[in-house]
């Protein structure tokens, strides 16, 4: 299975960037939005590539554009927004071979080292420590609830160690 490293952006610009798309209609010129909410042309393109691989915006040509999906977070309650998130993050290869790796595990639990490991070995390119930390912010934003659903993830702990215990 190829793994496709996921944009080092927080899940809340992902959101900010479907809210800033709504107000303007549903779409945006890529170089106007990155004027407008003054963002690098870099950081931005992030933002909408997470974003289009959670498949909430389409970018034909130099436009950024909200799918039904995207509309249909925004139009979402808090919790209902956090399960459709899961449901994207779930497609994603990267959260399935660290769900993978965690029910490997006896309990669900794996060392940060490990998947510093997996990450560098999939992803020689990208730096594993921040594509280990997108992927936390990412998964606890869906707040899992049992852990064995695809969207488990490492949580850093203090002792070195990364967990996939439930929210709570």
């Amino acid at each position: 299975m190829a793994i496709d490293p996921i944009p080092q952006v927080g899940i809340s610009r992902v959101i900010g960037l479907l809210e800033v798309l709504d107000d303007a209609g549903g779409r945006h010129d890529v170089f106007r939005l990155a004027r407008e909410v003054n963002f690098e042309l870099g950081e931005i393109l992030k933002v909408i590539k997470a974003a289009e691989m959670l498949e909430l915006v389409v970018t034909p040509g130099a436009d950024v554009v909200l799918t039904a999906r995207g509309q249909e977070l925004l139009k979402a309650k808090v919790n209902a927004r956090k399960r459709l998130l899961k449901t994207q993050i779930e497609k994603l290869p990267l959260f399935r071979t660290v769900v993978e790796a965690l029910q490997r595990s006896e309990d669900q639990r794996a060392e940060e080292g490990a998947f510093l490991e997996i990450f560098a070995l999939h992803l020689p390119a990208e730096d594993s420590e921040a594509v280990l930390k997108t992927v936390i912010d990412w998964g606890r934003y869906t707040e899992r609830s049992t852990s064995t659903a695809p969207t488990d993830r490492p949580r850093a702990r203090p002792t070195g160690r990364a967990s996939a215990r439930p929210g709570r």
